[in-house]
């Protein structure tokens, strides 16, 4: 009998592990990201954002990335490869600290090489919460993206 409890123990501590999630300590960036979409990604060369709630506005530095996409893959064995390609986008990310999940204005500047005006506009989004390891291992904080077309308008994604 008493082997029969130690067993049953046993077996509910080793249940109960694999119900727990696998949450991982992933960084999750609490502000604005943008994509730009190629022609007008080859014209700009920084961007100004100025994310604004309750009355007061903050900036987010955003640093500009080629963005890729994934043109052919091979495998061998257990070993895969991509080969990624640039698609003439950019994209980057700015951190607002204090980003509500409510509407925020967002004043968008996109500046070309000599720091000339490329593209302005303003919008209304409202930041979701996002869940990096599933909804069981919390929250990681607000965020929204912007995309902005070749044809220059702004839309959230």
């Amino acid at each position: 009998m008493h082997r029969l409890a130690v067993l049953a123990a046993v077996s509910a501590l080793l249940t109960g592990c694999q119900s727990e999630p696998s949450c991982r300590l992933l960084h999750v960036v609490v502000g604005v990201g943008v994509s730009i979409e190629a022609p007008l990604a080859a014209r700009t060369e920084t961007v100004s954002i100025q994310v604004c709630w309750d009355g007061a506005c903050r900036p987010a530095d955003v640093t500009l990335s080629p963005s890729t996409r994934m043109e052919s893959s091979t495998c061998s064995g257990d070993t895969c490869s991509a080969r990624g390609v640039r698609t003439g986008d950019k994209h980057g990310v700015g951190e607002v600290e204090g980003l509500p999940k409510r509407p925020v204005e967002v004043r968008l500047k996109l500046l070309g090489a000599a720091a000339d005006p490329v593209l302005e506009r303003t919008v209304t989004v409202t930041p979701k919460g996002s869940f990096p390891n599933g909804p069981d291992c919390g929250e990681g904080g607000p965020s929204t993206a912007l995309t902005v077309s070749r044809d220059g308008v702004v839309r959230e994604r």
